[in-house]
């Protein structure tokens, strides 16, 4: 029996196949592997069919010099001493001595050489990524445009290529590089960026991790020159690093970073199942009407909006079924034959509340209900509002009779969301 076994194990090396103990390393199938990092792995016997999409983490940053490469090769080490496998992609130092002290030891996959217009140049070498078929590839500068004559145009596409083969990334990227922010960074900074990636890529990203810097850190940086060589350091301070700049390209990333944290939160509380409100970040839902007294509703709902650094949200809501009834004949028991003509000017008005508050910058939504308290806080619960503005009833007792009162209702309905009535002043209806 043991006579067979050694010449079978012989046969299979003559015929180049590996034993099992060489398969659970080459294919990373051993139970620590997947302790460690717990991304896909290829079938056995095949290094280009992943079980799944790999993951991709994003450092974002305002400008160049904030630390994102600095930052990737950090937690490439990290990772490394955790047991994962992880090799550099694609780095560019920039000559930096911080950032090349950080790339280490690091496993480093060479670059591909491609010779376009007789100049020898070096870009990503994809292909040598898959077949190595590392956990995690660091890659940096995701809106690199490549060399005429690679496969792809675009880094990202190499990434995405990665990614399919079933590979984790961790990437970097700047803000102005996004394809929506061209025009608005164009305006600003009067610098046309030619490399841009679409949106998507971003908003796919399963991590987003911002690195933030304070304008004046950053161009002290600048001045003690790690970012750019001396000749380059007063040039790039007078212009694209002016500190205006920098603090309209950071609020950029500060703000696209919280739509995705945003973006995240609402997908988990929607796979989850919560219905609860989650005052990550303060709403406020206004609703307004026809009355006068409306236009200082909608004030006031501003005020606090911008008081609290919160969206304001402006809701109409034109009662239908009962409760039109009702209008219509509170509407004719009060101005009888001069209904139809209050019921007009009220139109008007309306329409004016609607201007009002999309100059304010307010979300306006219209929409009809049968049950407006109950919409209100639908509407509320859907769009994570934590503020309610209304204006104080004026109607007599037996007009609440008739329709019932909607302030009192609410209160009933909503538990987690403050309510501000704002009061009526007589003079408004004059």
């Amino acid at each position: 029996m043991s006579q067979d076994t050694s010449g079978t194990q012989r046969d299979e090396e003559r015929e180049g196949r590996l034993d099992p103990e060489a398969l659970l390393t080459k294919y990373h199938l051993r139970d620590s592997d997947v302790e460690n990092d717990q991304t896909p792995v290829p079938y056995a016997g095949s290094d280009s069919h992943p079980r799944r999409r790999g993951r991709l983490r994003v450092y974002l940053g305002a400008v160049a010099g904030a630390g994102k490469t600095y930052a990737m090769l950090a937690e490439g080490h990290r990772r490394r001493a955790r047991g994962t496998d992880v090799v550099v992609g694609y780095v560019e130092t920039h000559g930096r001595p911080q950032t090349q002290a950080m790339l280490g030891d690091l496993e480093v996959i060479p670059r591909k050489k491609i010779t376009y217009r007789g100049v020898t140049l070096e870009e990503m070498d994809t292909e040598a990524i898959i077949a190595r078929y590392p956990q995690v590839a660091l890659v940096d500068e995701l809106a690199h445009t490549n060399v005429p004559g690679s496969k792809y145009a675009k880094r990202y596409q190499d990434v995405e290529h990665v990614l399919d083969a079933g590979i984790n990334v961790v990437t970097t990227l700047n803000i102005q590089h996004l394809e929506s922010l061209n025009d608005l960074v164009a305006s600003i900074t009067g610098v046309r960026v030619s490399e841009t990636l679409p949106d998507r890529i971003l908003d796919q990203a399963e991590e987003v991790e911002l690195i933030d810097i304070s304008p004046y850190a950053l161009r002290q940086r600048m001045r003690h020159g790690n970012i750019y060589p001396p000749d380059r350091i007063e040039p790039a301070l007078n212009n694209f690093f002016r500190e205006g700049n920098l603090t309209a390209l950071r609020e950029m990333a500060l703000r696209r970073t919280a739509e995705k944290t945003e973006a995240q939160l609402q997908q988990y509380m929607s796979e989850h199942n919560i219905s609860k409100i989650w005052p990550a970040s303060e709403r406020v839902l206004v609703g307004f009407d026809h009355r006068s007294h409306t236009r200082q509703v909608l004030r006031d709902a501003w005020r606090l909006a911008h008081g609290l650094h919160a969206d304001l949200i402006a809701i109409s809501i034109e009662p239908v079924g009962y409760l039109a009834f009702t209008s219509r004949l509170i509407m004719l028991l009060k101005y009888g034959k001069n209904a139809r003509r209050h019921r007009e000017a009220a139109l008007r008005r309306l329409e004016e509340h609607i201007v009002l508050a999309e100059d304010l910058g307010a979300e306006v939504i219209r929409m009809k209900s049968q049950d407006i308290a109950r919409t209100l806080v639908q509407v509320a619960n859907e769009r994570q509002v934590t503020q309610i503005v209304l204006g104080q009833p004026v109607r007599s007792r037996w007009e609440e009779i008739l329709r019932g009162s909607i302030i009192n209702r609410l209160l009933r309905l909503s538990t987690d969301i403050d309510i501000h009535l704002v009061p009526h002043r007589k003079e408004e209806e004059v």
